[in-house]
């Protein structure tokens, strides 16, 4: 592909400002439309970041626009029908996390994606997160040795009182399954990027904010088939030190043989040999653009430079049904109070 990939999205959220903001940016992309039922909400991001035309309906948009690409920035209980609407016309797609509301429904997608022959990608965007990057390159180089485990505490601190989420992301007060399914899959996948197969989980989740309808706090064991062990402990309502509490959402220790390796909720790393007592900063090179490191740019960016490169790319629903079947697990092992083996 020489040409500009031509890119179409739906949504006018409050995260899609990332996506548009990623897509201007690119000079081998050329974003010809958007779809979205706020017209207000996206007749400013179009003017903001140079959306030439805005639609009311999906397939009138796909049929006039004929793009490359449709990126999919809406609730998930949408997801699975706008899916469908690309792969009828043969255009490929990204789609937001949470990818569908159930199993079923995700491998319908996939089915409905592997028919037409085009791309679907989850846009699963923590892993492209620059910190998280640093990290596996330095447990790929063994900077820790042989690593031991894995502690997350993710504490945004944004689930208290009754307008919780309210003014962001409306919807997730209203989300049968909260935690879980729309925050801890993020860990799910970036635990596996670093730490490779789970084999099994163990978890205990509860609801601490009346107001809303899921899950907004509990605790996750994993156990990997390498050995690691891995403990994720979510908690919207707590916060952490942090100058932004949702730019890394919390902070994460490493153990190894060699050392621990910690990320601070400001997204530095601090790496404290065996036996030492003082932290030594790590240097690496990341922009504070954006959202979170710049982690949704960087994620369409991987898309893009597979389409147009044929790169290796990450993030194929196809694979991300790992994660869909994890998190499915997670939830059946807190209500049967019991370690669950992923299959």
């Amino acid at each position: 592909m020489t040409d500009p990939v031509r890119v179409t999205a739906i949504g006018s959220g409050y995260f899609s400002q990332f996506h548009y903001d990623g897509w201007a940016r690119m000079d081998n992309v050329q974003i010809v439309g958007m779809c979205a039922r706020d017209r207000e909400a996206a007749q400013a991001l179009a003017g903001r970041y140079g959306v030439p035309a805005i639609y009311d309906d999906l397939d009138e948009m796909l049929d006039e626009t004929r793009p490359d690409l449709l990126d999919i920035i809406t609730p998930p209980q949408t997801h699975a029908d706008f899916v469908k609407a690309a792969m009828d016309r043969g255009i490929h797609a990204i789609c937001q996390k949470p990818f569908c509301p159930t199993l079923e429904e995700a491998h319908q997608a996939i089915a409905c994606a592997k028919q037409a022959g085009k791309l679907l990608v989850v846009h699963e965007n923590f892993r492209f997160q620059p910190w998280y990057r640093q990290i596996k390159a330095m447990l790929d180089e063994g900077a820790l040795g042989d690593v031991y485990s894995v502690s997350f505490r993710m504490r945004p601190g944004d689930g208290q009182g009754p307008e919780a989420y309210l003014s962001r992301q409306p919807y997730f007060q209203e989300m049968p399954r909260f935690l879980v399914h729309e925050t801890a899959i993020h860990f799910i996948d970036t635990f596996r990027y670093l730490f490779g197969d789970v084999s099994s989980v163990l978890a205990d989740l509860r609801r601490l904010n009346p107001v809303i309808a899921g899950e907004d706090a509990g605790v996750i064991l994993f156990r990997f088939a390498s050995g690691v062990r891995g403990v994720y402990d979510g908690n919207r309502l707590a916060d952490h030190i942090a100058q932004n509490r949702r730019f890394t959402m919390g902070d994460m220790l490493i153990d190894g043989s060699a050392g621990t390796l910690r990320l601070d909720g400001n997204g530095g790393l601090w790496l404290r040999a065996h036996g030492d007592n003082e932290e030594k900063p790590v240097e690496y090179d990341w922009s504070d653009r954006g959202f979170a490191g710049d982690c949704v740019y960087k994620t369409n960016r991987h898309v893009i430079e597979h389409l147009v490169k044929g790169t290796p790319l990450e993030n194929t629903a196809a694979e991300y049904l790992t994660n869909l079947k994890i998190e499915d697990a997670v939830y059946r092992s807190s209500e049967e109070r019991r370690w669950i083996e992923i299959a």
